[in-house]
């Protein structure tokens, strides 16, 4: 319950239904999962990775001269069956967290770029930007936002 509550806090909002009270989440990577479904997901990944890899070995030591080369290859082979084991490990294990989005209106815009500005470094100047990020917020629409902060706070650091 800790570990839910925490991971809400920190913007990774979990459902906090009695479906969802049955998991023992943990953090791993920066990612909340369940102690059960990462059990499973080792096993899977094990079988898959090294079934294919031990099928591989069988079939391509027919085929290839050399016993080196044939194990190289089915060791490709077992890494192919590392990437089906997470496909498969995703699709069959859905993440536990819900993740909510809230419109925030200007006030709410102005606040986080107060908070953003109070902090080491500060928010540095548009004018600074690389053309590449300066077209991607322009894209988010994010440009504008910070323009207009940063004109706003050079006429109050002007009437200082």
């Amino acid at each position: 319950m800790e570990q839910q509550l925490a991971a809400h806090e920190r913007g990774q909002a979990h459902s906090l239904s009695a479906e969802t009270m049955d998991y023992k989440l943990v953090e791993i990577w920066g990612d909340t999962v369940d102690t059960r479904h990462l059990a499973w997901s080792v096993v899977l990944g094990i079988a898959i990775s090294y079934g294919a890899f031990a099928l591989a070995n069988r079939v391509l030591v027919a085929y290839v001269p050399d016993a080196a080369m044939a194990r190289a290859y089915a060791m490709l082979v077992g890494l192919g069956g590392c990437l089906i084991a997470g496909a498969v490990c995703a699709k069959l294990f859905r993440p536990k967290r819900e993740v909510i989005e809230q419109a925030h209106g200007a006030a709410g815009r102005e606040e986080v770029l107060k908070q953003l500005a109070s902090e080491a470094g500060g928010l540095g100047r548009v004018a600074d930007l690389p053309p590449a990020v300066v077209s991607e917020m322009k894209e988010l629409g994010l440009y504008e936002l910070f323009a207009e902060y940063e004109k706003r706070d050079e006429k109050r650091e002007g009437a200082r």
